[in-house]
């Protein structure tokens, strides 16, 4: 079956040079964008609950926007003053940029990977003898902690927010022929919203080994998977697809 409309369970793209802009027009397709799970800050309360004291911790790991915005949420709403002389390991150099909207950038210190945690052991070893702050979500692969503990470094997981099922129920009579997901949260957010789907002739595209194992193992069948070496991107393996069944 022809492949005309897609759904990408991902916020919509702000940039006009987005790959899925030149998919649409290159494939004349309609794709639209839904979130299947939003981030929801935890309150102060929970963060007590954990026992975490933020005046124990001269550095602070951060390996996401939403690890950025939630642990300066909740030092303003507990009235904790970050001490100038934090330092700041980040997962990646766009992590790092966002910083600037809480701290002046050119004044902190401030260290940054190049999208793995794996980037930074030479800078952790520098300081192996401090402390460190790991804000997450309630949802953690485990390469991180395992990477610090193999570094032997003091660090405590602070969950300073969540992962939830977004409502999608106004999509019950809305069909598509492709469904894109990219982590294991979106599969399970399909099956809490509709308990009862059955994939007929929608196909599945999925992104990572995770992703594409959840959709299996609740009885899907992923037609499109990413990354590989044909094609390193989601975009380029729904392209590659859809000029095949097209």
């Amino acid at each position: 079956m022809k492949v005309k409309r897609i759904l990408v369970s991902q916020p919509e793209p702000s940039s006009e040079k987005s790959p899925y802009n030149r998919l649409k027009e290159k494939l004349n397709l309609v794709v639209d964008f839904r979130p299947f799970i939003h981030v929801e800050g935890v309150i102060a309360k929970e963060v007590r609950r954990q026992k975490i004291d933020f005046n124990k911790f001269d550095n602070v790991i951060l390996t996401s926007r939403n690890a950025v915005d939630n642990y300066f949420r909740l030092c303003k709403e507990m009235r904790f003053t970050i001490k100038t002389t934090t330092k700041y390991f980040c997962l990646s150099e766009a992590v790092a940029y966002y910083l600037q909207k809480y701290v002046v950038y050119r004044k902190r210190k401030i260290y940054v990977g190049e999208g793995k945690i794996f980037d930074l052991k030479n800078v952790f070893k520098k300081f192996e003898n401090e402390n460190y702050l790991f804000p997450t979500s309630d949802l953690l692969k485990s390469e991180v902690p395992d990477f610090l503990n193999s570094l032997k470094l003091s660090w405590q997981r602070a969950i300073l927010y969540k992962t939830v099922v977004s409502d999608l129920s106004d999509l019950r009579d809305v069909y598509y022929d492709i469904l894109v997901f990219f982590s294991p949260s979106g599969i399970e957010s399909l099956f809490k919203n509709f308990p009862d789907f059955k994939q007929n002739k929608t196909r599945i595209a999925a992104y990572g080994k995770t992703t594409i194992k959840a959709a299996e193992n609740h009885g899907l069948k992923v037609q499109v998977k990413a990354p590989s070496d044909q094609s390193p991107s989601m975009t380029m393996a729904i392209e590659r697809y859809v000029e095949k069944v097209n």
